[in-house]
């Protein structure tokens, strides 16, 4: 028998995706107002709320649109092929399939920080100065680019079908909403032992580069622990200390210009120090 998610048009899909990632954010974002876990100053907040949804209403809202629809794509036409394309299509798939996508982004997240030619787009969001919901919001368009193009390689590669593509994505925005939020969460020592929670992604959003290069998890935090890429620290700042943006035209500007090229510009490397 078919599942509901399977029977949906593409365009239902994508308004359910749509719908679920909303829901969440706003549902955080009152939370995370009532009860903030940090007090950031007033007018940096504000700056990071405007600047983070003036991007999604710039990028996100349309690339949301194309990683989703992409994704429903390429699933329905590989879904024959691939690792997984042989079991049929019961829960044990479905939790198969959830876990190695979560690594996969766990790989990409880890490839982002680690290259240059990834890190120049994806330091946009970590140069966000405030820590809240509205955070998950703040990427470069290439970044969501690339990781568009990684993850239809990916699903190739497993062989899944659509629905269950469009499931984990579902999952996976809400994931990204939830430990970007600014709030407490109860027991979270304990749960953060199976999820990243905002403690956890909080201290990847550190200042100091040896604080953020860790914790890469999205929704499993199984794989920073068996990486040894966990941290469980509480960043004294958030943000980048050279790189910021008080609108998205200067946000889509950072990403090409290095800290290298910042630092001389200042005048604190002597000319010709690479």
């Amino acid at each position: 028998m078919d599942t509901p998610l399977e029977n949906t048009s593409n365009s239902d899909a994508l308004a359910l995706l749509f719908g679920c990632a909303m829901l969440a954010f706003f549902l955080l974002l009152i939370i995370e107002k009532l009860k903030p876990y940090r007090h950031f100053p007033q007018q940096i907040h504000k700056d990071s709320f405007v600047t983070n949804t003036t991007t999604f209403v710039v990028n996100n809202l349309i690339l949301t649109t194309v990683k989703a629809s992409s994704l429903f794509l390429v699933a329905q036409q590989f879904s024959s092929h691939g690792l997984l394309s042989s079991l049929p299509d019961n829960p044990v798939k479905w939790l198969l399939a959830f876990a190695l996508f979560d690594l996969a982004i766990y790989i990409w997240h880890f490839a982002s920080h680690k290259y240059e030619w990834l890190w120049r787009f994806h330091k946009i969001h970590h140069s966000d100065k405030s820590f809240n919901v509205s955070t998950g919001f703040r990427f470069h368009v290439f970044d969501l680019l690339l990781e568009i193009i990684y993850k239809c390689i990916f699903v190739v590669v497993i062989g899944v079908d659509a629905h269950i593509v469009l499931s984990i994505e579902i999952i996976e925005l809400f994931f990204i909403f939830f430990h970007h939020a600014n709030i407490r969460v109860p027991y979270e020592q304990i749960i953060s032992q199976l999820i990243i929670t905002p403690s956890l992604h909080r201290t990847h959003h550190s200042t100091l580069r040896a604080e953020h290069d860790s914790n890469y998890g999205i929704v499993l935090s199984i794989w920073d622990r068996m990486f040894n890429t966990r941290a469980d620290l509480v960043p004294k700042q958030i943000g980048l200390d050279l790189i910021g943006a008080e609108n998205f035209v200067q946000l889509f500007s950072l990403a090409f210009i290095t800290e290298s090229k910042i630092i001389k510009l200042f005048g604190l490397l002597p000319k010709g120090k690479k």
